[in-house]
């Protein structure tokens, strides 16, 4: 099984062996073990674009899925494309009072069940179902690995620190 990873993000340190390391497992655990998957680590600029390209929502999401798969015998071993945008991801885990790598470890799970056929968007009930399969995922992925690492920004012009000693 084969992950492909692409990062266009600069101010995000991405950890990419855990990133594909978590990815086969998440692939494994929904029964795709033999597939391979395309995941696009973007900021919102791009995000917004394909949004609005691909969904005509003219706004930034946090993640969008674009299945390769769509009758019952695949022609290909490639599942689909899943696109996080790691700027939203950043803000969602802040409301949320979660790390960011557990926001995009959820976020991979939620694409990945979209390439799968999961649909929160069609009804209440398969609202239900998908949450309890993400749920279900989570679950044996904890703890989840530090995914990406961001730099501290320094002030610029914020002058030297003083230290008091003694």
């Amino acid at each position: 099984m084969a992950v492909y990873l692409r990062v266009r993000l600069t101010r995000v340190k991405v950890r990419q062996a855990s990133f594909t390391r978590l990815a086969r497992q998440v692939l494994a655990l929904v029964g795709e073990a033999q597939s391979e998957l395309s995941i696009d680590l973007v900021g919102d600029g791009r995000m917004r674009r394909l949004n609005r390209e691909y969904r005509k929502k003219d706004r930034t999401t946090d993640v969008l899925a674009f299945a390769m798969r769509e009758s019952a015998s695949p022609v290909s071993a490639l599942l689909g494309d899943v696109v996080i945008s790691v700027p939203t991801a950043r803000r969602q885990a802040k409301e949320g009072g979660r790390s960011l790598s557990e926001e995009l470890a959820w976020l991979l799970v939620h694409g990945v069940l979209h390439l799968c056929g999961y649909d929160h968007e069609r009804s209440d009930v398969e609202a239900r179902r998908m949450k309890r399969r993400e749920q279900a995922v989570l679950r044996v992925l904890r703890p989840i690995p530090t995914l990406v690492t961001v730099p501290r920004v320094s002030r610029i012009g914020a002058g030297p620190t003083k230290v008091r000693r003694g």
